[in-house]
């Protein structure tokens, strides 16, 4: 009898602590979250503020620059910016008139990113794949001489490769553009070259018995097993080569070859009114973020875990 009054109360007292354990109060969790939703909050915010100048008219924004919504709705800059709007309409909507040619700009920024993005992608393959799967003397000197090329900015090898360009009579051409950087680059070397090392090696030795060289084995059985991390850092070079502004300013000063970075900085200064015309150029911002957007919200998941991948062996 004692034994079936404990069963049946064994079932109520468990169910007791689970109504408490749900009543309490996750006061880290909540914490955890409000500190998400915040930095969210900061990180997509400049996003709806470009989004609310490109819908405002640009005179109207004068009148209340810090309002949240959109000042005096208009679709007319992203008409402006895509070539729709005749001067009379921009002028009356505060825009300065210019045009920009974005269908132009647009193929210039696609032929220079996918190009760079091919030959920077395929010559990091080829020095990763010596790095990590060849062995020869000296190769962990070399590759420590080229690490230290990560810690020499950007910066101060534009007016070098600037100069370099111009004696060989490569400014205002593609070629200027992507050869100072398509041959060399020692953050794409090191990507792949720490995600072959993690690669097995019985595959390789077996294919070295059948007698296949380093070139046939590189694109038969490493390329294959490597194609995760290769379409990630194609995409990161190539989201890098369409957003990069001051090489393509120092090189491109010709329209026919002159990416869309600089081409929405020479529609900023075409402005004879005393503002420029912000919402025309927010919009001409968005229209050239897009794509990119679009690309990192598809690959996003796979660029975190190629590169978190890539730091184990």
């Amino acid at each position: 009898m004692t034994s079936t009054l404990l069963s049946k109360s064994q079932p109520a007292v468990s169910t007791q602590s689970r109504v408490r354990t749900r009543r309490r109060f996750p006061i880290g969790k909540t914490i955890a979250w409000i500190y998400l939703g915040g930095f969210l909050a900061l990180t997509l915010f400049p996003f709806y503020w470009i989004l609310r100048t490109a819908l405002s008219n640009n005179y109207a924004l004068i009148s209340n620059p810090t309002s949240l919504l959109p000042v005096g709705f208009t679709f007319g800059p992203f008409l402006r910016v895509l070539g729709l709007a005749t001067p009379a309409q921009a002028i009356a909507e505060g825009g300065s008139g210019a045009s920009i040619d974005l269908g132009l700009f647009v193929r210039n920024s696609l032929i220079y990113a996918t190009t760079l993005t091919v030959l920077v992608v395929f010559c990091s393959l080829l020095a990763a794949y010596a790095f990590a799967r060849l062995q020869w003397r000296g190769r962990n000197v070399v590759f420590s001489i080229f690490l230290a090329a990560l810690m020499i900015p950007g910066i101060m090898t534009l007016l070098p490769n600037f100069v370099l360009v111009h004696d060989l009579g490569l400014t205002n051409t593609f070629a200027g553009l992507i050869l100072p950087g398509a041959l060399f680059s020692a953050f794409c070397i090191f990507f792949l070259r720490q995600f072959m090392l993690g690669l097995s090696s019985e595959i390789e030795e077996a294919a070295l018995i059948d007698g296949l060289g380093p070139f046939k084995m590189l694109f038969r059985i490493t390329v294959p097993m490597s194609t995760g991390p290769i379409m990630t850092l194609s995409l990161l070079t190539f989201i890098s080569a369409w957003n990069e502004y001051f090489w393509p300013l120092l090189i491109a000063n010709d329209p026919s070859v002159r990416p869309l970075t600089v081409a929405l900085g020479v529609f900023q200064q075409a402005s004879p009114q005393t503002q420029p015309d912000y919402a025309g150029l927010m919009a001409a911002a968005l229209v050239a973020a897009l794509p990119m957007l679009v690309l990192f919200m598809i690959f996003g998941k796979r660029i975190v875990n190629s590169i978190g991948f890539t730091g184990i062996k």
